[in-house]
């Protein structure tokens, strides 16, 4: 799929993962559809941007919220094409702490957010993609999830997180399948230690010392290199159905 004169629908576009996707998606002709929490964030994101850009406040795990975007984005550009779903939450908790069990309101959050979320906005924006006019290939449409190494590897104290990110990539494949039959694509990257500014609260001895557990390169990942991979999901047509990862080659230890 082209991505010149594409619309890109971002969750979580105001920052991180999802902003350098933003950019990179309108740097190459691309109209940029931002969802996020952070109303400051993105508006000043679709501002820089100028006219290719619309910023929506979204809650993802809920559904009028989503509709209202997905609608929002509709009006304003006419269609939707490529989907990057990089909203998400981290909590860490032990399931047996030092209080006693994790908090199951916490549990129950990250995987709203983080799976259901995502779920709620494929939902929701294939169903505007169906109606799109097909390429040569018959392609109508690209969808990405961001997952993340954790998905394999999680950590103690990561059980949401992981079975968040673990959710979304066994979800890719049956939601390819069936999305195949309108000409969809349904993809997944899964990130190793990226520079995001959930990182970025870190003292800088121990961001640097989480890069050089990368072997190579050993640095933390760049949102610029995510989102160049998004780019090359949307122009190979070959690309279906499966999990990237993004990671430098790292596995990453229990704790």
């Amino acid at each position: 799929m082209q991505v010149k004169d594409s619309v890109v629908l971002v969750t979580g576009g105001a920052s991180g993962l999802g902003e350098a996707t933003v950019r990179s998606f309108a740097g190459r002709g691309a109209k940029a559809a931002i969802l996020d929490m952070s109303r400051e964030a993105g508006e000043k994101l679709a501002a820089e941007l100028g006219d290719r850009a619309i910023f929506i406040q979204t809650n993802v795990a809920d559904g009028d919220s989503v509709q209202q975007a997905v609608n929002a984005t509709m009006e304003k550009f006419g269609g939707i094409h490529v989907v990057v779903n990089c909203a998400g939450i981290g909590v860490a908790d032990k399931v047996l702490g030092k209080n006693g069990p994790a908090p199951l309101e916490n549990f129950s959050r990250v995987i709203q957010v983080n799976l259901v979320g995502s779920f709620n906005v494929i939902r929701l924006a294939a169903e505007k993609m169906v109606k799109n006019d097909p390429n040569g290939d018959g392609e109508r449409g690209v969808i990405i999830n961001t997952a993340s190494v954790a998905a394999f590897e999680g950590q103690v104290g990561q059980a949401a997180y992981s079975a968040s990110k673990g959710g979304l990539v066994s979800m890719i494949l049956p939601v390819a399948r069936e999305l195949a039959a309108y000409g969809i694509r349904v993809m997944g990257i899964a990130p190793g230690i990226f520079d995001t500014p959930m990182l970025g609260q870190l003292p800088e001895h121990v961001r640097t010392a989480l890069g050089l557990m990368v072997p190579f390169p050993a640095r933390l990942g760049k949102p610029s290199e995510f989102a160049r991979l998004a780019l090359d999901i949307v122009e190979n047509p070959m690309l279906n159905g499966d999990t990237i990862r993004l990671d430098g080659a790292i596995r990453m230890q229990p704790k």
